[in-house]
């Protein structure tokens, strides 16, 4: 049977960076061309980086990616890859409007494009804002084997690209996705590939971006699966890697370019007449005609064990972080080290994404701040090994107090913004990044303070509810004690009941429901769009519901002002979940 050694370049590229981006394409296809690879294949607009937002509708961006892509095909001849096939994401545009590309790159030469056919408009996706769909649908006999190429959404709707390359017939099919990450996402997305390379008939290499670009994380999970069921090989998740894997194939000598559906006989039903296809205009390229002289196979990689459900969240966070921090220039961070949970599970996830020198704490203590508190934050500190310094507050906050005659829940408020002022002043003098340690329930009913705990540059928990928090921190410090390493997290600030510690004796069930039960109702409203009815249906108290929904409505003006987070669920405040400020709609409770 005919071979093929194909390349999987899981790649972190950075949104606008065409010229680095271009250079990493360059040198992973060395790489990949030095291990012997025939095809090389890299993520979803990895030139331009992605997602690129109002970018796109930049003819100048459009433009300089359409000249460093043929720069490009150059360099890589002359790095030795000319007789590679190179398959690059990029932004294109021609009279139809702008694109979001892949082209094939051999020899020194643009050789085609595929323009992505199906254009998400839903949760964080905006393409059919930006983007004109494609209709082309090249396919390469490279080493005598009929290659296809698709990207991201285009598997993930049915009929389309896939399907006509079933129906014309390929050997193989390169799917160049940059598929965000989402909790329990994995296990969807590998069926998902293994269903399309079934529908097309053939064997489907899947390559995904790693990284992240502002809210968004990419995890990878680049994979190759037969159309017979089974996954061959698989990448880590949240790292760079590159997959190379030697296939056996099928040369089926396809020449069809027909995509026109089935013919039915009169009066058969619409449900079983065959979905009808776009009209694709299929371009059969030939590059190299014969197979290649038989050669034999590295030693292949096989499946990447999966990660736990709390493994992957941290790994998601950190990457979010790390990559939000590196490429915007921060090489630190600071912010309040309160001695709750909240604020420890970001100080750990700081530590593994910067390491513990990047990280600078500041407790805050104010006069309502407990003994216990102020000494989980030193503890916290210490065994992380990071900066930490104190700074009391309760000077300046007598004197806003004192002067302007505060009391009840003003006083309480100006704490927090004297907390935030501060830390804002040290970010200031010394260059860190402040960082705002929310988390998604108390983002959801508003209990924050505008200026105050929501001041900062990034909320790396900002998506994370309550509950999750909690197991997050239990994960870290197992994994620390597998590892024979000091958790990283007090065990008080674990077990503590949580108080924002703005009044004596103060919890956060004085102003919230629990947690647990919190979340229960948060994760039907937010996460699922459900109303009213829906949640009384599921047995949850109305006064309950009404309290929970009150709260949430009235709080869209914080979230709307509140720093950009990494997004690890199917609804995340700000690119998921929009909803206007001023608002009267409120679910109506039954009578």
């Amino acid at each position: 049977m005919p071979q093929l050694r194909v390349a999987l370049a899981q790649v972190n590229p950075c949104v606008g960076d065409i010229a680095g981006n271009s250079s990493l394409v360059l040198e992973r296809s060395e790489k990949a061309v030095a291990r012997g690879a025939h095809v090389v294949a890299f993520p979803e607009m990895v030139l331009s980086g992605y997602p690129v937002e109002d970018l796109a509708l930049r003819k100048s961006f459009a433009a300089a990616n359409r000249a460093e892509l043929e720069s490009l095909a150059v360099r890589l001849r002359d790095a030795g890859c000319g007789e590679a096939l190179v398959i690059v994401g990029h932004l294109d545009r021609d009279d139809e409007g702008v694109r979001n590309a892949a082209s094939l790159l051999h020899g020194g030469e643009v050789v085609d494009t595929y323009f992505k056919h199906h254009l998400p408009n839903y949760g964080v996706f905006d393409e059919a804002r930006y983007f004109a769909p494609g209709y082309d649908l090249p396919i390469v006999r490279f080493h005598g084997l009929d290659i296809g190429v698709v990207i991201c959404e285009d598997i993930w709707q049915n009929g389309g690209p896939i399907a006509a390359l079933g129906k014309v017939g390929v050997d193989a099919v390169v799917c160049v996705n940059g598929s965000p990450y989402q909790r329990a996402k994995d296990h969807e997305r590998t069926q998902l590939v293994v269903r399309r390379a079934a529908e097309a008939g053939a064997p489907m290499a899947y390559v995904n971006m790693v990284g992240a670009q502002d809210e968004l994380v990419f995890d990878g999970d680049s994979m190759i699966a037969t159309n017979h069921g089974e996954l061959l090989s698989r990448a880590p998740r949240f790292a760079e890697h590159l997959l190379v894997r030697d296939l056996e194939l099928s040369a089926g000598g396809h020449t069809s370019t027909d995509v026109s559906p089935e013919p039915v006989e009169q009066g058969t039903p619409l449900h079983f007449r065959p979905r009808a296809l776009p009209a694709f205009h299929v371009d059969r390229i030939t590059l190299s005609p014969d197979p290649l002289p038989a050669y034999e196979p590295e030693e292949n990689e096989g499946l990447t064990e999966p990660l736990a459900e709390e493994a992957e969240v941290w790994w998601a966070l950190v990457t979010g972080l790390r990559d939000y921090l590196r490429k915007n220039g921060f090489k630190s961070v600071a912010f309040g080290f309160s001695g709750g949970i909240d604020s420890s599970v970001c100080a750990a996830l700081s530590a593994d994404a910067l390491g513990a020198d990047g990280l600078y704490g500041v407790s805050l203590p104010s006069h309502y701040s407990t003994e216990h508190s102020r000494s989980d934050a030193a503890e916290l500190a210490e065994r992380i090994g990071c900066h930490f310094e104190v700074r009391p507050i309760e000077d300046m906050v007598r004197v806003f107090v004192d002067q302007l005659g505060l009391s009840g829940l003003a006083e309480e408020n100006v704490q927090a913004r004297c907390r935030g002022i501060t830390l804002m002043a040290l970010s200031n003098q010394h260059g860190h990044l402040v960082l705002a340690p929310g988390n998604k329930t108390e983002l959801a009913v508003g209990y924050s303070t505008i200026y105050g705990d929501a001041v900062g540059g990034f909320a790396p928990i900002k998506d994370v509810p309550k509950t999750l928090v909690w197991r997050l921190a239990r994960w870290r410090n197992a994994e620390a004690e597998k590892r024979g390493e000091t958790p990283p997290i007090p065990e008080s600030s674990i077990t503590k009941e949580p108080s924002a510690e703005l009044r004596p004796g103060q919890v956060d069930t004085d102003s919230l429901p629990p947690y647990e039960l919190l979340d229960e109702v948060l994760d039907g409203y937010v996460e699922g769009d459900k109303g009213y009815d829906d949640l009384l249906r599921e047995g949850f108290d109305a006064e309950l519901v009404e309290r929970v929904l009150r709260m949430v409505d009235r709080a869209e003006h914080k979230r709307r002002q509140y720093p950009p987070g990494t997004k690890i669920t199917l609804k995340a405040f700000g690119r998921d979940r929009r909803l206007p400020v001023t608002n009267r709609w409120r679910e109506a409770r039954p009578e």
